[in-house]
């Protein structure tokens, strides 16, 4: 399928946007969770992020402060890792708590933490071939 042309490069049709608490921090926890390079970024105020994103591979996710007009909706996101034991010790060690400890299943070794700022994450990774 040919990407929509009135879709910005590097945008997805479909992107999660989550609001917040502490975002400057939610973006730090990404880069050291899950390798995510920081993209745009706009201030509201010296403090508050109006709006930001990460990439994590070929994905994008915007981000903001909640406020008293947009409170806080965190997500469930599923994400594809590497490695899933790593992803999920390098997330508790940075503020996350387990959902459900690394475990085969039958799509992959998969985990879930929920991160320091109320979102849940399904880190999963790929078996490698026999």
């Amino acid at each position: 399928m040919a990407k929509d042309p009135n879709i910005p490069c590097n945008y997805q049709t479909v992107m999660p946007y989550l609001i917040i608490k502490d975002a400057a921090r939610f973006a730090e926890f990404m880069k050291t969770v899950f390798n995510a390079e920081e993209g745009y970024k706009a201030m509201r105020d010296e403090t508050t992020v109006m709006h930001a994103e990460v990439s994590v591979g070929d994905s994008t996710i915007m981000f903001a402060d909640a406020t008293d007009d947009f409170g806080a909706r965190p997500a469930g996101m599923f994400i594809y890792v590497p490695d899933a034991d790593a992803t999920y010790q390098k997330a508790l060690n940075n503020g996350a708590t387990s959902i459900m400890p690394p475990a085969d299943q039958p799509y992959g070794r998969s985990c879930g933490i929920k991160d320091p700022f109320g979102n849940d994450w399904w880190p999963t990774s790929i078996p490698k071939s026999k």
